[in-house]
């Protein structure tokens, strides 16, 4: 004879308690500002930081330099402008040339999505050319984090953490993946 768990309501009840709270938490917390600017800032440092390793990537900006790029997700927005080395600064304008707006409002299902290694869904308003070369950008420049960390602690040792993160990255997409209901939310058969 088969007995239930006590705990089996927890197994179909945690998840969706999770993404409600989720959902609550996203909707009434709001950060201070200055924890916001100085979160952007840290960003762009990084992205450029990204992009010196890749000549390729540089040059492309560089073409594109003095244009206004405007990435936008719920209430953030990121206004950014290639410069003429072929890097990226963080500007303040009205108007944009290029507007990326990513179009998935739940905090869940885009970092479900980015876990699986999807890209996010986004509307994309402005110069078709600039979209062009930030679609390069996005397929072809990847952080080497395995380099940088070689970098502070030697190149066995970073090998040998960037080897377990790929393990640990590469279980949490197969998780993601085998989740009930996710073929239904990444637009998989019906």
């Amino acid at each position: 004879m088969a007995t239930q768990s006590p705990f089996s309501w927890a197994a179909q009840a945690l998840p969706d308690l999770a993404a409600q709270m989720a959902k609550q938490f996203s909707t009434s917390f709001h950060p201070p500002e200055w924890v916001i600017d100085e979160t952007v800032n840290r960003l762009v440092l990084f992205l450029n930081h990204v992009l010196m390793s890749e000549p390729e990537a540089m040059a492309r900006l560089a073409r594109q330099k003095n244009q206004r790029i405007a990435l936008v997700w719920d209430r953030l927005e990121l206004q950014l402008t290639p410069t003429p080395a072929g890097l990226l600064e963080r500007g303040r304008f009205d108007g944009f040339d290029l507007r990326l707006t990513v179009t998935e409002e739940s905090v869940t299902t885009l970092v479900s999505a980015l876990a699986r290694g999807d890209k996010p869904k986004v509307r994309i308003e402005g110069d078709v050319q600039l979209a062009a070369e930030v679609n390069w950008l996005i397929d072809h420049v990847r952080w080497d984090a395995e380099e940088d960390l070689a970098r502070l602690i030697g190149d066995a040792a970073a090998h040998t953490l960037a080897q377990a993160a790929r393990q640990a990255a590469s279980a949490l997409r197969s998780f993601v993946a085998k989740r009930p209901g996710t073929e239904l939310r990444t637009g998989g058969a019906a």
